[in-house]
């Protein structure tokens, strides 16, 4: 049980400290928040912002993350 617990929080660290190091990144790099398909509308008093691509590339690299994690667990 111990084991198990000291690898997920293993894990855990390791996620958070990749994710931090793309969120300070993320304003750096170009092409972050403006992909294809981010839904963009701007009127005279009024704009509007989803990244909708990047919400599911995100959402699928952390679904693969947590699968992996899910897997060290067994």
């Amino acid at each position: 049980m111990i084991n198990t617990l000291a690898k997920f929080f293993f894990l855990l660290g390791i996620i958070f400290l990749g994710l931090g190091i793309i969120f300070s990144l993320g304003e750096k790099l170009p092409w972050w928040g403006k992909l294809p398909g981010d839904i963009l509308i701007e009127k005279k008093n009024f704009s509007f912002y989803f990244p909708f691509t990047t919400c599911i590339l995100l959402s699928i690299f952390l679904s693969l993350i947590l699968w992996f994690i899910m897997r060290l667990m067994r």
